[in-house]
């Protein structure tokens, strides 16, 4: 069952209260679901997170059709992921598909559903995992439910943040073809092409003082950014690869512009993702 804020798994038992009565309430989001389906297993964790940061501002409902056919069949479930929202005891919309965290903010702006007062705050507080404890987390999940191949990817993209590329190729190269084929797996295998940029690497820390020093030590500012890239400062790594770009556009036969693209396949935020492709085709065109 899940334990995350505002997400609930739904059962036949549960439907009436968590789902019906609940969107007297509150909007839910009734996510339809299977662990075969490979969407849905990157559709699930955005939904997942959007549910945490809105505060409960919506509910997400999750419904594993293979254990709850007779909720599937009522809500006439033909593929998967399918999700609908529910208002006042009733279906307002819907889609079907894995789409992108830009586009799932649109769709609950279009229902009115904005974060609660404070949740942006609270979420902006909240300490950032360690990616350490993470690992260490995963790894303990893993040896307790081995056959959870998802639990796997996870662990790997952990491992990634870390720095740990090898081991973290090593369980990318063992996922089943569905998994292999799931959106985070291709991004961390594109992640993966720049962890090995690192191998040899000056640490973080030096890498910003020798920016600091001489703004115009390209190399140095192009590994800053691979750096802030694997781990997980998307923003950050983005924003130098930018001005990599600015001060040196021919640096390497355009390596900036290389690299910039590359990174926009390892980046999950879709909306800084446009952002970016937006201020590089200013700055080129």
């Amino acid at each position: 069952m899940s334990n995350l804020p505002h997400v609930v798994d739904v059962t036949t038992d549960n439907f009436e209260t968590e789902v019906l009565q609940k969107s007297l309430q509150v909007p839910v989001l009734v996510d339809f679901w299977a662990t075969w389906c490979g969407p849905c297993k990157s559709l699930g964790p955005i939904l997942e997170k959007l549910a945490g940061e809105y505060g409960g501002a919506f509910v997400l409902a999750k419904v594993d059709v293979d254990q709850q056919q007779q909720i599937a069949a009522a809500f006439q479930i033909r593929s998967v992921p399918t999700v609908f929202l529910l208002v006042g005891g009733q279906p307002v919309d819907a889609f079907q598909g894995a789409l992108p965290e830009g586009q799932l903010r649109q769709f609950l702006q279009q229902h009115g559903i904005q974060p609660l007062a404070g949740a942006e705050a609270a979420e902006a507080d909240a300490a950032p995992l360690d990616p350490h404890e993470e690992v260490l987390r995963l790894r303990q999940a893993v040896q307790a439910e081995p056959d959870k191949e998802e639990l796997k990817l996870d662990l790997a993209l952990a491992l990634l943040r870390t720095g740990a590329a090898d081991e973290a190729g090593k369980l990318l190269d063992a996922l089943p073809a569905n998994l292999a084929a799931d959106d985070r797996a291709v991004r961390a295998r594109a992640r993966l092409g720049f962890a090995a940029l690192l191998k040899d690497a000056p640490a973080q820390a030096a890498l910003e003082r020798a920016v600091a020093a001489d703004p115009d030590d390209h190399a140095a500012r192009h590994l800053l950014a691979v750096h802030q890239l694997v781990g997980g400062d998307s923003a950050a790594g983005l924003e130098n690869l930018l001005e990599l770009l600015r001060r040196g556009r021919d640096y390497q036969d355009g390596l900036a512009k290389k690299a910039l693209i590359d990174a926009f396949r390892v980046v999950e935020d879709e909306d800084l993702v446009g952002q970016y492709r937006r201020k590089m085709a200013s700055l080129l065109f």
